[in-house]
């Protein structure tokens, strides 16, 4: 998936950084490791589709990507699709490892327009500045931010736009994925509030959480 356009792969010596985005030498350089795992052995021409021209997705509820880089222009390609998504998780960088890809500051300027709010990192990446090794492991990590899956949830402050369903089906992967059992609360209020589920579910749900 991308941006319905014609690129390249490039393929590195660790499939993990495979691309349509040239590495960046010189910023793997900063990081023990990455610069070799970083080098191109092949390039592939490659036609790309957007998210929205794939027939075969007819409904997706919740996409997890994690694609090199590739990510902001699946989404932009996607938007008819992704409104009907109630949670997207993605990899997103904090520094940038190959030439002209987007940053976190990018992702997270898009997911709002298509009407998503951060909700949680599920995953922090933390990775050592070269030539500084710890422990005498050349990952073992310090401080510095590298990536990050974070979670995108359909805009909770305005769900007057989602349909009961979307509600619902946000309510289960907020609690069986993330263990974010304030969020699903939330929803099954507003599914009560509308009368899709019987009076009196937020109560069970809360005696479910507290064992009372």
């Amino acid at each position: 998936m991308g941006d319905g356009g014609a690129h390249t792969l490039n393929i590195c010596v660790g499939s993990g950084m495979t691309s349509l985005f040239e590495p960046d030498a010189t910023t793997l350089g900063l990081f023990n490791v990455l610069g070799p795992l970083g080098k191109v052995t092949r390039r592939v021409p490659l036609k790309t589709r957007k998210l929205d021209d794939i027939s075969k997705i007819r409904h997706l509820d919740f996409l997890k990507i994690d694609i090199q880089g590739g990510n902001l222009a699946v989404f932009r390609g996607g938007a008819v699709k992704l409104s009907q998504a109630v949670v997207v998780q993605t990899e997103v960088s904090f520094v940038t490892l190959y030439k002209g890809q987007p940053s976190f500051g990018d992702v997270d300027l898009e997911m709002p327009r298509q009407e998503f709010t951060p909700h949680c990192f599920a995953e922090v990446k933390r990775w050592p500045i070269a030539p500084c090794i710890v422990k005498g492991d050349p990952r073992e990590p310090l401080n510095q931010l590298l990536e990050a899956d974070i979670v995108y949830v359909h805009d909770f402050v305005r769900p007057e736009s989602m349909s009961d369903e979307q509600l619902k089906h946000l309510a289960l992967i907020a609690h069986y994925c993330y263990g974010s059992f304030d969020l699903a609360l939330r929803y099954v209020l507003l599914l009560e509030q509308r009368r899709a589920l019987e009076t009196g579910v937020q109560h069970w749900y809360l005696q479910l959480l507290t064992g009372k």
